[in-house]
């Protein structure tokens, strides 16, 4: 998503708001503190961190060791306007980055979807070698074929994921899946009929492959709060849930 700057605006304006968001920053924390407990002082790097909402959120939940990549120069300067350490860097590159730096935490979320296979190896393997010992990698990634639609299409997103991707692509890069779970489960007929919508409208013309629509935008307060509390209640019911339209992953170096 390296040129879709009107995206990246929405992004940045919204970060804070839309439920999607929110769960996702909650869940990244959690696993952080499940990991590690209340330590604030962990290096984590958010590698292809887009306009720094995650980054600020961490900030805000008392983190103070953070800093940020990406190759977007658009999604570098909305960081860099909210105070973040955060570096121009194609992920291709990041062994040129601060080299003899470990992180505890190394979060990449939704941005494996822009690799083929070789090169998501490529970057868990530089993954690994910078985890620090006893380190996690945090990955969110969009999941399952049936759910693509013209959002993947505005963001530019290649693929979706599912489980065993994973299971074949992480022992290569020397990294073993620690917690893996789909979400959000609640939502998945809603979502599905959304996208399966959106694939219908892109295949007959009543929405132009050259202007596709995403699905970041504020639903109102009233329905962005509801769909807030729904899946908050899953997350706390159902740490792993067998479906849904994202996969988080939670990888540790292996042996």
């Amino acid at each position: 998503m390296i040129d879709k700057r009107d995206e990246y605006e929405k992004m940045y304006r919204l970060e804070q708001r839309l439920w999607w968001y929110r769960i996702l920053h909650e869940r990244v924390v959690q696993a952080i503190r499940d990991r590690f407990g209340p330590r604030n002082d962990l290096r984590i790097l958010d590698a292809g961190c887009g306009t720094g909402g995650l980054l600020q959120f961490l900030r805000a939940a008392g983190f103070t060791n953070l800093r940020g990549v990406d190759g977007s120069a658009d999604a570098v300067a909305f960081s860099q306007s909210r105070g973040l350490d955060v570096t121009l860097l194609n992920l291709n590159d990041l062994a040129t980055y601060a080299p003899d730096q470990t992180y505890e935490v190394i979060v990449c979320n939704d941005v494996l979807c822009y690799f083929d296979d070789a090169g998501i190896q490529r970057v868990l393997s530089e993954f690994q070698r910078r985890l620090a010992p006893g380190g996690i990698l945090l990955s969110n990634n969009n999941a399952f074929a049936i759910f693509r639609g013209s959002h993947d299409e505005a963001v530019g997103s290649q693929r979706r994921f599912v489980r065993a991707d994973f299971e074949r692509l992480a022992p290569a890069a020397r990294l073993r899946i620690r917690q893996a779970g789909y979400w959000p489960l609640s939502l998945s007929p809603l979502i599905l009929a959304i996208r399966r919508w959106q694939a219908f409208q892109l295949r007959v013309g009543l929405q132009s492959p050259d202007a596709p629509a995403s699905d970041v935008y504020f639903p109102g307060t009233f329905v962005n709060e509801s769909l807030y509390r729904l899946v908050r209640a899953e997350q706390l019911l159902l740490r792993r849930a067998p479906f849904g339209s994202s996969l988080f992953l939670a990888l540790e170096r292996a042996g």
